[in-house]
């Protein structure tokens, strides 16, 4: 798989849903991460969210204890305009800085899954303070995946 980036700066985003801790190693993390996504539609979350300020729903890896092998936390949320005042729902802000941009398209879930097996691999200069992916559409077989990863603000 070749795994072309881009270099972004993108300001601070607010997002808002819900979220859950997880690792890569733990056996259950694809049905942590499934689980949310599928908790976020079927209950209805999606629609009650304020302040959305696109339909695009956002999958966020923050907390990072360390790098990839250790305990993270996981959003299923949208990025809204602001702060929601009350509501069941978990916010992260998406720090401002350069993210490594990956376009990802083809089967909604073992496409994502394949890139990040080989972002795993690549030797980028993380941060391990916010991942996120972005998606440009709904269709589970012609996804359209944008993923950023946060990098370190390295001299040039």
């Amino acid at each position: 798989m070749n795994m072309e980036y881009e270099i972004v700066t993108l300001e601070e985003k607010i997002a808002v849903g819900i979220a859950a801790r997880t690792n890569n190693a733990s056996p259950d993390m694809g049905a942590v991460i499934g689980g949310l996504w599928n908790r976020f539609y079927k209950e209805g979350i999606y629609a009650s969210i304020p302040d959305k300020k696109s339909e695009k729903a956002l999958g966020i890896y923050t907390d990072y204890e360390g790098d990839e092998k250790s305990d993270y936390t996981v959003l299923v949320a949208y990025e809204t305009s602001r702060v929601p005042q009350a509501g069941e729902y978990t916010v992260c802000k998406i720090p401002a800085g350069r993210y490594a941009k990956f376009v990802v398209r083809g089967d909604m879930v073992q496409a994502v899954a394949a890139a990040w097996h080989e972002i795993w691999k690549m030797d980028l200069p993380r941060t391990f303070q916010c991942d996120f992916e972005e998606y440009q559409n709904d269709s589970m077989e012609h996804a359209e995946i944008h993923i950023y990863i946060g990098l370190k603000n390295l001299p040039i």
